[in-house]
């Protein structure tokens, strides 16, 4: 396990980079929004105010999801860890960050608390992962140096090596049960008695839904997150939201 080195090159996402990163949805979006009102203009009657309002609901929902985005990516205390004292009150310490792709919590987590000695796993697998989106971000923001990598049923570190393993945006892209599953029970192997995952993640909830859409669905239920702690033998030691579409998780690990 290496040292934690700041990298102030490496800037959390904000709007710009998440709409490269899934262009293909809001070109998708912009050009049903255009299509349905064009067509709206040629029909008449009920058929051209189902079209109108289908035009009007695809410009509505593109301007609630980038305008989410931009609050969350950019403007929030997201990017800046100020939430991270309330889950972990004395820092990561010596820590573990899990990325499938796109990690971009070790440099916020280097800069910021410089103490911790800091090892970074990338689960990436281009077998599971098919996603454009996620193999768009990893050709545009390149595993940070040093990075490991590794399977959720193998982390690359030593049993009980370190106190804190951070999850950010990362475990939802394991889409079968089966690899979670496998990723929260190495993560209490490699946690230290009395160790925490931390957990961060937008969740498939009401609020992420109203501004999100269908593409909410892509997030996972805060029971499926619960219920593999709790699998994975971990208690719920604090929960925070974060810019009201995010969700912090602090899961510890029995101290013996």
């Amino acid at each position: 396990m290496t040292g934690a080195t700041a990298r102030p090159e490496q800037r959390f996402s904000g709007v710009a980079e998440v709409t490269r990163f899934n262009w293909p949805l809001y070109a998708a979006g912009a050009l049903t929004a255009a299509a349905g009102w064009a067509l709206s203009r040629r029909l008449t009657g009920a058929p051209a105010a189902l079209a109108r309002t289908g035009a009007l609901g695809a410009a509505g929902l593109l301007a609630t999801s980038t305008l989410a985005t931009w609050c969350v990516y950019d403007r929030s205390e997201l990017r800046s860890f100020d939430w991270l004292p309330d889950l972990l009150p004395d820092g990561p310490g010596d820590h573990l960050v899990v990325s499938t792709g796109l990690d971009e919590a070790s440099g916020p987590l280097a800069a910021r608390w410089p103490d911790g000695r800091q090892l970074i796993a990338d689960l990436f697998d281009p077998e599971r992962m098919t996603e454009g989106s996620i193999r768009r971000a990893r050709r545009l923001v390149p595993p940070a140096p040093g990075t490991r990598p590794g399977r959720p049923d193998a982390l690359p570190a030593a049993s009980a090596s370190v106190d804190t393993v951070v999850c950010l945006f990362a475990a939802h892209e394991l889409r079968r049960p089966a690899d979670r599953r496998a990723l929260f029970a190495e993560c209490v192997r490699v946690l230290r008695p009395g160790g925490t995952l931390l957990l961060v993640e937008h969740l498939r909830d009401p609020a992420n839904a109203a501004v999100y859409g269908p593409g909410a669905w892509h997030f996972l239920s805060r029971g499926t997150w619960l219920g593999h702690a709790a699998e994975a033998g971990l208690r719920t030691a604090g929960e925070r939201r974060i810019a009201c579409l995010v969700s912090g998780f602090a899961f510890r690990k029995a101290a013996s």
